[in-house]
C-alpha cells in the first residue's frame, strides 16, 4: 500500500496501524452483520411459550399451586394416551371381601378416564394398603387397555376396648373398624392399653383352654404387662406375668376337684406358683362373717 499524497510517511503509518481504529471498524462490521441475519421464523413464538411456561410454573410453586398443575398435566397425559386406544376400559378384581370394588376404584385412583399407560402401580399400590383391610395388593397391566388387581385382606379377628371405645381388629393389632358392626359382636375381647398388640398372644392360649375360654368375658391387659380375665359370672383370675399356661392349669383342676369358678368369689388369684388366693364377694364375705358371729355368740351362750 502506497502512501496517500500530501500526508507524512509517519501520520499515515501511525493511522493505520492505529489498534483503536481497527478494533472500531472491526466491531462494525459484526454489528452490521448481526443486524441484517435473518431470525429462524417461530422464534419468537416459541420463545414467548417458553416464558409463558416458566411464568405459570414459578407462579404455581409461589403461590402454592402446584398440585392442580400437576393434575392437570397428569389429566392431559391420559387423554393423550387415551386418544391411542390406551384406556382402561377392563379391571379384573380378585381377593375383596370387605371393601367394595368402587372403594378399591377410588383408593387406588382409577377412574373412567384413566390410561393404562400412565397408571403408577407402584403409587396405585401405595395408595391400596393405607386401607387397613388391605394388607397387600398385586396390580398387573394388560396392554393395551386391561388391568388386574389382587387384593389380600386383612380378617376381623378380636374387639380392642379403650377409653370406653371398642374397636374392631385384625390379628396383627392393625384396627379394621372403629365401631363394632353386628356380624363381628362375637369376637373375643381385649381391654387396656397395648392389648390390641398382644391379642393374639391371649386368645391363643385361651384356645388352648377351651372350658376356661367359654367362660371368659374380656380379657384386660394389666400395665402392658400381664393379663386378667374377667369371667361371665365376674370372677376375676389373675394371671401371671409368666408361665400363664401353668396357672391355667391349676385353674381348671381347682374347678374339676372343688368347683372353683362356681362359688361365691371375686377373684382368683394365679400369680404365685406355690399358692392361690381367693377373694369372696362382699355378699359371700358378710354372709360368712355373720355365720362366725352366730356361731361364737352360741358359743359364748352354751358356756355361760
Amino acid at each position: 500500500m502506497r502512501p496517500v499524497r500530501g500526508v507524512a510517511p509517519r501520520v499515515w503509518l501511525s493511522k493505520v496501524l492505529n489498534p483503536s481504529t481497527r478494533l472500531r471498524r472491526v466491531l462494525h462490521r459484526q454489528a452490521t452483520s448481526l443486524l441484517v441475519r435473518r431470525i429462524p421464523r417461530g422464534t419468537g413464538a416459541f420463545a414467548s411459550a417458553l416464558l409463558v411456561i416458566a411464568s405459570a410454573t414459578y407462579g404455581a410453586f409461589a403461590g402454592g399451586h402446584i398440585g392442580p398443575l400437576v393434575e392437570q398435566f397428569n389429566i392431559a397425559c391420559d387423554a393423550a394416551a387415551n386418544a391411542m386406544g390406551l384406556r382402561i376400559v377392563g379391571v379384573a378384581l380378585t381377593g375383596n371381601k370387605h371393601v367394595s370394588r368402587e372403594e378399591i376404584f377410588a383408593t387406588a385412583g382409577i377412574t373412567g378416564q384413566s390410561s393404562l399407560l400412565f397408571l403408577d402401580v407402584d403409587v396405585a399400590r401405595a395408595k391400596l394398603k393405607t386401607n387397613p383391610w388391605i394388607a397387600d395388593a398385586r396390580l398387573l397391566k394388560l396392554y393395551p387397555d386391561r388391568l388386574q388387581i389382587s387384593i389380600t385382606e386383612r380378617e376381623a379377628f378380636a374387639l380392642w376396648q379403650k377409653d370406653g371405645r371398642v374397636s374392631v381388629i385384625a390379628d396383627d393389632g392393625t384396627v379394621l373398624e372403629p365401631f363394632v358392626p353386628r356380624r363381628f359382636v362375637a369376637l373375643p375381647l381385649v381391654v387396656g392399653r397395648g392389648a390390641q398388640g398382644r391379642a393374639k398372644e391371649i386368645v391363643t392360649l385361651l384356645d388352648r383352654y377351651p372350658a376356661v375360654r367359654d367362660l371368659v368375658r374380656a380379657s384386660v391387659l394389666v400395665a402392658e404387662r400381664r393379663w386378667n380375665l374377667r369371667l361371665k359370672n365376674g370372677i376375676d383370675v389373675r394371671l401371671p406375668e409368666t408361665d400363664a399356661d401353668r396357672a391355667l392349669d391349676t385353674l381348671i383342676n381347682l374347678d374339676r376337684e372343688k368347683k372353683l369358678l362356681a362359688r361365691d368369689i371375686a377373684s382368683i388369684d394365679l400369680r404365685l406358683a406355690d399358692r392361690v388366693t381367693l377373694r369372696l364377694s362382699d355378699q359371700a364375705a358378710k354372709a360368712r362373717e355373720d355365720a362366725f358371729k352366730e356361731k361364737t355368740g352360741k358359743r359364748k351362750g352354751s358356756d355361760a
